[in-house]
This record gives C-alpha cells, sequence and structure tokens, in this order.
C-alpha cells in the first residue's frame, strides 16, 4: 500500500466538497442535520450561502435537493447511507431519478462500519437498493485519494450518483497522481490465474489476499471496481479470462458487487466466481474487524475462495 496512514473516506469527502464549492458556487449541500459525524461543518463555515440544513428530515433532503437541481444547481445530500438509501428511497425515485435530475446522495457510514452502533445503522443492503433504480449511479472508493477523485467526478457527471463512504480510517492505498473515472475500474496489478475484484474498505483486504497468493506462486489480477453501477463489464471479461474470480465487498451478498460482477459472468461465461460478503444477515453491536470476521470478510477467507477455485478448475 501506497502509506501506512489511515483516513476515514468521510474525512476526503468534506476537504473534497469544500473546494468544489469554493470554485463552483452552484454546489450546495443538504444536511440531515449529522454534519459533524459526515464532515459538512467545515463546508457550512466556509460556504454557508450553500449550506442548507433540514434537520432530521431525510425526506426534505430529497425534495429540496431535487427542486434546487432544477434551477441548475448541484445538491450533496448529506446523511448516513442506512437513511440516504432507504428512508427516502421513495423520494429519490420519485423526485429525482424518475426526472432524471443531478443530484449527488453523500453518504458515511456504509456497510459494517458503524459498528458499535448496531444493525439499525449498519448500512448493508444500500448499493444494492439503489443500483436497481434507473438513472443512479453507485460509487464506493477505496481510500483518501480515491474519495477526493471520485467525488469530484460524481461532481462534474450530469447524473445522480451515490457516494458511499465509510466512517472507520482506512490505509492510504493510492497516490496524488493516480486517476479515477467513473465506471471505469481501477486495476491494481495484472495476473492470469485468478481475479479478486474488491471496492471500498474491502480493497485494502484484498491487497493483502493477493500478496499472499503470489508469495505462493498465484498470479493475481486484483481490481477495485470502485463503480458498481455503471460496471466495467469490460474489466470483467478481462477476469473472466483467468476463469477464476472472486469477489469482496462490505454489503449484503446479494446484489452488490458480486451480483453485478456475476450478472456479466452468467452473460459471457468462461469463468467460476465466489462471493465473499456479508452472509445475509443484520449487523450487531461489535468492534469493525469483527463483524468482518464473522462475515468471512477476512484475507484468510478471500485466499480460501482462490485456492478452491484454483483446485476446482
Amino acid at each position: 500500500m501506497a502509506d501506512s496512514k489511515k483516513i476515514a473516506t468521510r474525512d476526503a469527502f468534506g476537504e473534497e466538497v469544500v473546494s468544489l464549492g469554493q470554485e463552483n458556487p452552484n454546489i450546495y449541500v443538504i444536511d440531515a442535520d449529522i454534519g459533524k459525524s459526515c464532515k459538512t461543518s467545515e463546508f457550512k463555515k466556509a460556504l454557508p450561502d450553500q449550506y442548507v440544513n433540514v434537520g432530521i428530515a431525510e425526506q426534505n433532503c430529497a425534495g429540496i435537493a431535487a427542486g434546487l437541481a432544477t434551477t441548475g444547481k448541484i445538491p450533496f445530500i448529506v446523511t448516513y447511507a442506512i437513511f440516504g438509501s432507504m428512508r427516502m428511497g421513495e423520494q429519490i425515485r420519485q423526485s429525482i431519478l424518475y426526472p432524471n435530475l443531478n443530484v449527488k446522495i453523500a453518504c458515511s457510514h456504509g456497510g459494517l462500519t458503524p459498528a458499535n452502533d448496531g444493525g439499525s445503522h449498519q448500512a448493508i443492503e444500500d448499493m444494492g437498493v439503489l443500483r436497481t433504480l434507473p438513472n443512479m449511479s453507485v460509487v464506493m472508493p477505496a481510500d483518501y485519494y480515491a474519495t477526493k477523485k471520485l467525488v469530484r467526478a460524481a461532481a462534474e457527471h450530469d447524473g445522480a450518483v451515490y457516494l458511499r463512504f465509510t466512517r472507520d480510517a482506512m490505509p492510504i492505498i493510492y497516490s496524488e497522481e493516480d486517476t479515477f473515472e467513473l465506471g471505469k475500474a481501477k486495476v491494481i496489478r495484472e495476473g492470469s490465474d485468478v481475479a479478486i475484484i474488491a471496492n471500498g474498505d474491502t480493497v485494502r483486504l484484498a491487497i493483502e489476499a493477493a500478496d499472499a497468493l503470489e508469495k505462493e506462486g498465484v498470479s493475481v489480477r486484483l481490481v477495485d471496481m470502485h463503480t458498481i453501477k455503471p460496471l466495467d463489464e469490460e474489466e470483467v471479461g478481462n477476469c473472466i479470462q483467468t476463469g477464476r474470480i472472486v469477489t469482496v465487498e462490505d454489503h449484503n451478498k446479494y446484489n452488490g458487487l458480486g451480483s453485478a460482477v456475476a450478472e456479466v459472468v452468467a452473460q459471457k461465461g468462461g469463468a467460476l466466481q465466489r462471493i465473499v460478503a456479508i452472509q445475509d444477515a443484520f449487523g450487531e453491536s461489535a468492534p469493525y474487524e469483527k463483524l468482518l470476521e464473522l462475515n468471512g470478510i477476512t484475507v484468510e477467507n478471500i485466499v480460501a475462495q482462490a485456492k478452491e477455485l484454483l483446485e476446482a478448475k
């Protein structure tokens, strides 16, 4: 990894949205009264005329953002992933996506990173829920630099984007020079025996697993699929050429990254796939790493799944 330092991706969002707002007066933040947790306090301080706090009323966030978008503004709705995906799900569908408006939904506390807050705050279904809706892009960056670049890309994209961030600090994987594009996977390393495709907070685990496999002589194609919609189907095709794919995600095993990849594999054929993900169960109150372990989202299990595929084919 590029750096031993750790920073939560929500912090990177907080920094980048201030820069975007200073560059473009049409950038607005629509806050659901959790700016401290979602890192929009600095935006409020620097750009008060571009900041709206609607209180604990996420559905109102969606309506206000939709209205602002019709006037040429570029609103970022900011809340927790559990609320930004489901509490205002109908309003996202009807008020933002149906008229195809340019609204960004930027959510911290994705996946199991709310940890001790328990299952009520752990968004394990959010990316799956939102990727099924037309006119929506779905993105989860892996680290600080990826987040800054992908938040900027989302702001420049004409259309709705769901951005999912972590509460916990994540290792620095990339550098400031790395480039990112919505809908275009980031190939971390080339390989021919097995492909590991991960996103968000699990990319760090995928890197460690790839390192372990390569020490045993296994050639690993390692991919950061930060955008699960639109999915980079060309890169999935490249992974299929290895004949073996392991997907890794901090999301329910249904309808997330693994399912999106499997849809392409089913159409193209030519590869076996294993999905390392949350095992279709609500979370509980426990440390983040323990919750990952309980669901088999570990370096050891990624390696084991890859080895089973190598033995099977």
